[in-house]
């Protein structure tokens, strides 16, 4: 039987679409979490960012693999049903814990989360992958966006950099160019959310999401799990998140002892 915040609906949704809303995932967690932002953002990590864009107003402060540093983020990574709900979603035995990622919009910022697939910039492949989105703050207009069924698409999408959009990598024929899925007609799925509230999708699933131009913030905490068939893999160029010195081979499975199983049946 899935976790009780998981219906058999959800499984097929997340299979079938690449994303789907699990209501109340940090629901017990939303203090916690608020807590471990507020300590991100005083004390940011190496990989931070402001993503200060000429002509935009405001801040998109972002920054990602805390866990280890940030007590509140851990306690909320061990604690929460995600673990589970994220085996039931991925249809896998096991779960492991790739990274965590703070996004934060403050009031009146103009500069959107550019169209993109995690997938492309993380150095791990396979069926089996879900991140969670989570606003600790209600959201409508600038919740998450992705295209459904996008995690089926042939090509994966060339990852760019976001202020300065450019592109990641060379890109020699295996990308295909970022697109415009409102001019294209694409199926965009988004929701109205209340803290703790978290979206499902599937590492290969396009998305975004506009500005905050709302007089409230927007904090949102992501995490990013793995299952069963996850497997390390050489990218063109640099990934992001790095992990320097990992170690690791093409085909191999995420090592343990720096990325933790969560879940094992």
């Amino acid at each position: 039987m899935p976790h009780p915040l998981v219906t058999r609906d959800d499984i097929d949704t997340f299979q079938r679409d690449g994303v789907v809303l699990i209501r109340g995932l940090f629901a017990d967690h939303v203090e916690t979490l608020r807590a471990g932002v507020a300590r991100n953002m005083d004390a940011p990590g190496p990989y931070a960012s402001e993503n200060r864009k000429e002509g935009h107003t405001g801040l998109f402060f972002d920054d990602y693999c805390n866990w280890e540093r940030i007590p509140e983020f851990a306690e909320a990574i061990r604690e929460s049903p995600a673990a589970a709900v994220a085996a039931d979603l991925m249809q896998s035995d096991s779960v492991q814990l790739f990274h965590d990622h703070v996004l934060v919009k403050e009031p009146g910022t103009s500069m959107p989360t550019p169209w993109h697939q995690d997938g492309p910039y993380y150095f791990v492949q396979g069926r089996q992958t879900v991140s969670f989105w989570s606003p600790l703050d209600p959201v409508r207009e600038a919740s998450l966006r992705c295209v459904a069924g996008s995690h089926r698409w042939e090509k994966d999408v060339l990852p760019t950099r976001w202020v300065a959009e450019s592109a990641f990598f060379a890109d020699e024929g295996q990308y295909m160019p970022v697109p415009d899925p409102e001019a294209e007609g694409m199926r965009i799925v988004e929701f109205e959310m209340q803290p703790g509230d978290a979206v499902a999708f599937d590492y290969r699933t396009l998305h975004g999401a506009r500005g905050n131009t709302s007089a409230t913030r927007r904090r949102a905490f992501s995490l990013r799990l793995v299952g069963d068939d996850a497997r390390y893999v050489e990218r063109p160029g640099p990934t992001s998140p790095p992990f320097p010195g990992h170690g690791m081979q093409p085909g191999e499975r995420l090592r343990e002892d720096w990325f933790p199983v969560l879940l094992r049946a």
